[in-house]
């Protein structure tokens, strides 16, 4: 998979489990301008890092590599699996604990798209922030 950044880049190989990727991706996040003015944002994409790598875990059954990119205008979080199959939204009933991860990160995101590739799957939200600078 290739990534174009102008801003910056970063990979965490999610094999440290989701709640180390949560966290990772809080660290990263503290390196931009815009995340002190808007912690609503910053909790918006750490809930998706959180739904992402979980689905990636419990579906496709396999390790997940997170890759977080700001181009100064949105924060991409792309999180990519070995299993081809894309994640479907679901409308879980009452009292189910899962089947809503797709339906959380698409109200959150900007922007949600799925592209299967050669050996799997990415997903990959955009969060556009009120004020996009550094």
């Amino acid at each position: 998979m290739v990534i174009k950044a102008m801003g910056w880049a970063r990979s965490f190989p999610a094999s440290g489990g989701v709640r180390a990727g949560r966290h990772w991706a809080r660290r990263q996040l503290e390196s931009l301008s815009w995340t002190a003015d808007e912690p609503e944002t910053v909790d918006a994409v750490v809930l998706t890092v959180s739904e992402l790598l979980t689905n990636a875990h419990v579906h496709a059954r396999s390790d997940a590599n997170l890759i977080l990119t700001w181009d100064g205008d949105c924060l991409h979080v792309n999180v990519h699996d070995e299993d081809p199959t894309l994640p479907s939204q679901r409308d879980p009933q009452s009292g189910e604990t899962s089947g809503r991860g797709v339906g959380i990160v698409r109200t959150l995101a900007d922007e949600l798209q799925m592209t299967c590739q050669r050996h799997g799957k990415t997903v990959s939200a955009c969060f556009r922030p009120q004020r996009s600078a550094g």
